[in-house]
């Protein structure tokens, strides 16, 4: 989806065109999700710009596009440009350390080296 939206609708309140904004992006991104994966792919990766243009506009996490989107609003710009591309990707596996059966704790950390005492910060001496 490449698309140019308008912030401002006439008989709409700008916040109501924001959300409908975000709202359209859910929708595609559901979309596309229920497409068919191509064999040998776990997941669908989507790649997402967004900017008050297409020249202005920055790669964005797609987590992070209400909040980018709300960034262009604030900086005062009449529309925002987003780009969502959906490309099939695999999902990488999160592995654990394995144990190892002789080990029974954590090793021991080293030591913190000790600070010089400054002349100014030591303790006075007792005379």
């Amino acid at each position: 989806m490449k698309k140019t939206f308008s912030l401002h609708a006439p008989g709409k309140a700008d916040a109501r065109v924001v959300e409908s904004i975000k709202h359209n992006v859910r929708k595609y991104v559901k979309r596309e999700r229920r497409k068919t994966l191509p064999e040998g792919f776990d997941l669908w990766e989507f790649a997402c710009r967004v900017g008050a243009s297409a020249a202005t506009s920055e790669t964005q996490l797609l987590n992070e596009m209400g909040a980018a989107i709300d960034l262009v609003v604030t900086a005062g710009a009449s529309e925002v440009y987003l780009e969502i591309t959906a490309k099939p990707a695999h999902r990488i596996p999160y592995v654990i350390a394995p144990v190892v059966a002789n080990q029974t704790s954590l090793p021991a950390a080293s030591p913190a080296p000790a600070a010089p005492a400054t002349p100014a910060l030591a303790a006075p001496q007792p005379s």
